[in-house]
Formats: C-alpha cells, structure tokens, sequence
C-alpha cells in the first residue's frame, strides 16, 4: 500500500463472507453521508461485494470536488443531498438496506446545539424515512465510561455514561433510532466504532505525525483501541443481517489494548526518529470489548503492529493526509 490507488485498492477488496452476507438480503443499498471519512471506502467496498443489478446509490452532498465522480466511476450512484433538507430527505429513492454514517464530532465544542442537530434529531427524520428498511447506524464508542487498562475495556452491556455533548448526541442518537426501530418494526444495527484507522487518517498517523515532526507525544492517554478500517467496513455491511428490534448492538474495534507509548516507539523505530514523551498514563482510558463481534465475524485481517509499519512508511514517504485529528487524547469530552 504505497499509493493511494494501492491502499483504496484494499479498503475496497470484500471477503468471501460479506459477499455471501450481501446477496443474502434482498433489495438495493443506499449509503447515508457518504462523503465522509468512511464512506467513500465502504461504498466502494459495497458494491464489490453486491450482486450484478443491486444498486448502491452514495448520498452525501459531495463537497469533496472529484469525489461523486470517482464513486460513479466505482459503479455506485452517486446522488447528491443535503439530509437536513426535508424535501431533498423525502425526494430520496427508497432503499431496502441503509447504512447511516451521518454525524457531527470535530468542532462540536461551542456549536453544541448544531451537533444536537446532526447527532439526534436527523436521525430520527431518517428513520421515519425509512421505516421498515434494514439500517446500519453507526456509533461510537464514546458513550461508555472511562474503564480501567486492564479491564478488556466496556462490553455492549456495560452502563453507558457518556461525557461531553459529543459523546451525550451520539446516545440520543442510539435512542431515538432505538424508539423508532420499536415503532415502525425497523430492523436496526448500532455500530459503537472505536478507533478506525487507515493510512491518511486515525490515531496511529496522529502517533506518526509527532513523531515524524519531533514534536512529544502525549501520554495522559495511555492506551487505545485500533481496528483497520477495511474491517469496520465490512463488519458495518454485514451487520444488516444482525439488524433487529431491539436493535443488536455491536462495539467494532480490534482484539488489543495498544499501548501509547509502545506504538510511538514501534513508529520511531520504523521511521528511524527518536521519541520523546510528555505526561503520565492514566490508569482509565476509553476501550471497547469487541469479543461479540469477534465472534460473528472473526478478526481484523491487518495486526497493529502491521499497521503501525504500514503507517511509519505512508507519513515518511511523504503520503497524502486527510489532516482530520482524532483527538484520542482527550479526557473531558470536548471535541
């Protein structure tokens, strides 16, 4: 993965099961905010894995210049919407499956009320939209508490209690998907993410940047979790077969509770960079136990110690960046 052709290339390719998963449902496949950090990966991923004349139609308002284009290339159909609109919300073609990525986090602090907006509210507008189709939400994993470095991280059973209105929106979001999944008989999945990471974007090249620019990184969070995108990808995909009322519930991140300070180092020593560290480690950190969804749909094909070696490559050679922080580092919630 050494171009960006090459790594869309992989994030692209579907295993056998999500191709079995896929043509097991019935009816075509609409993606909800597309244009975001995942979707444009996950629609591409979808319709390589769909049957020949099942449509995946990418709805986004593709501010990204290039971007529907590329999908239309792709084989998706691109359609352009704001989902805010209520007209352009209702003028959308009906769909079967729905994968709903829409969703508000950097920039939340200070325009709470507008991530409220995003986080909440829409989704309760798109699921009477779509009552009755199979949906696909994701989540995060932000809504559970801080839990302890070697706990295994929070279960899908643990009490949530999310901090900060980012993390208190996504909640609602569960909620109100959760109401009108019981209403309308919506088949629902929630996808609590933690942590995607690809070679543009995510905490492993938020890791590499500080140490590429020999800046200190920050150890007040001392461990995350770290899955590879292409895998949260297909897991979100398939998980429409999981879809239910009550909705089935499914923290997405990888088996390991990764170090800080061990990734900065394994960075360093790939990118042949020295690193310098500032703070202590917190003996509580954000950690999602994936074990369910292990179980389902087995383990994530790219290890973190592959990924960390993938990433020292992409930011040395000088790789594109999305240049869209995770802020993992963060304890109060304020993004």
């Amino acid at each position: 993965m050494r171009t960006e052709a090459e790594l869309e290339a992989r994030l692209a390719a579907p295993s056998p099961g999500l191709v079995e998963d896929l043509a097991a449902l019935e009816g075509d496949l609409m993606v909800l905010g597309a244009g975001g950090k995942l979707g444009p990966s996950l629609v591409r991923l979808a319709r390589n894995a769909m049957p020949a004349g099942r449509r995946v139609l990418a709805v986004s308002r593709f501010t990204e210049p290039g971007l529907a284009r590329g999908l239309a290339d792709a084989g998706a159909e691109p359609v352009v919407a704001d989902l805010a609109d209520e007209d352009a919300l209702r003028a959308l073609p009906d769909a079967a499956n729905i994968v709903f990525l829409v969703g508000a986090k950097f920039g939340t602090a200070g325009n709470e009320s507008a991530a409220w907006f995003t986080n909440t509210y829409l989704p309760g507008r798109v699921a009477q939209r779509f009552a009755g189709s199979r949906i696909a939400a994701l989540s995060t994993g932000n809504v559970y508490p801080f839990t302890p470095a070697g706990s295994g991280g929070a279960t899908e059973t643990t009490p949530v209690a999310p901090v900060g209105d980012y993390a208190m929106s996504c909640l609602g979001r569960e909620r109100i998907l959760t109401h009108f999944a019981g209403r309308d008989g919506t088949p629902l999945s929630l996808i609590r993410l933690n942590y995607a990471v690809e070679l543009r974007y995510g905490v492993l090249v938020d890791l590499a940047r500080s140490v590429h620019a020999g800046e200190p990184v920050d150890l007040g969070t001392g461990c995350v979790n770290v899955v590879w995108q292409g895998y949260a990808n297909e897991v979100t995909l398939r998980s429409l077969r999981l879809a239910d009322t009550p909705p089935t519930v499914l923290n997405v991140t990888g088996p390991e509770v990764v170090s800080v300070r061990w990734a900065a180092t394994a960075l360093a020593e790939a990118m042949g960079r020295e690193v310098t560290f500032t703070g202590t480690e917190s003996p509580t950190a954000l950690l999602s136990n994936a074990a369910r969804c292990l179980r389902h749909f087995g383990y994530p094909e790219l290890t973190p110690a592959e990924l960390i070696e993938h990433t020292a490559r992409w930011v040395t050679d000088g790789g594109r960046l999305l240049d869209k922080p995770t802020k993992f580092e963060r304890r109060d919630g304020r993004f």
